[in-house]
């Protein structure tokens, strides 16, 4: 091989390394692209996580409190045991052992007329409340 032959297919491998190397970097602006588009997303996601987070309960929570929701439970376990008996938000109170105080029987009449809006229960009289059947 003379200097010549040489000489050409050296240029002849620097023209493919070049090309290979303009390749390679314009792959390279792809990805960054693409990564700088990822990582955005990725803050927008983090971003709407927090606020989510802030502005809503805790996943799995219920829209009551757990201690109510076993108030509720125990209200209608009660109708279930007595289905043809109609209760007074008092009686009920003295029969769940539940405090008799004026505040605490109110609460349960809202309770009592939330099940009654929800169709579980029927008001036979004012005041008074039973299992629907």
């Amino acid at each position: 091989m003379n200097t010549t032959e040489l000489l050409a297919d050296l240029q002849a491998q620097h023209d493919e390394t070049a090309a290979r190397s303009d390749e390679l970097r314009a792959h390279i602006a792809q990805l960054t692209a693409a990564l700088a588009e990822t990582e955005a997303r990725l803050a927008d996601l983090t971003t709407a996580r927090k606020v989510i987070t802030e502005l809503a309960p805790a996943a799995g929570s219920e829209s009551e409190p757990p201690e109510t929701n076993t108030a509720y439970q125990a209200i209608v376990n009660a109708f279930n045991q007595h289905p043809d008996q109609p209760f007074r938000a008092r009686e009920l109170h003295e029969l769940l052992d539940l405090p008799t105080d004026e505040a605490s029987v109110n609460v349960t009449r809202a309770r009592l007329g939330r099940l009654l809006r929800q169709g579980f229960l029927t008001q036979p009289g004012r005041g008074r409340y039973q299992k629907r059947t």
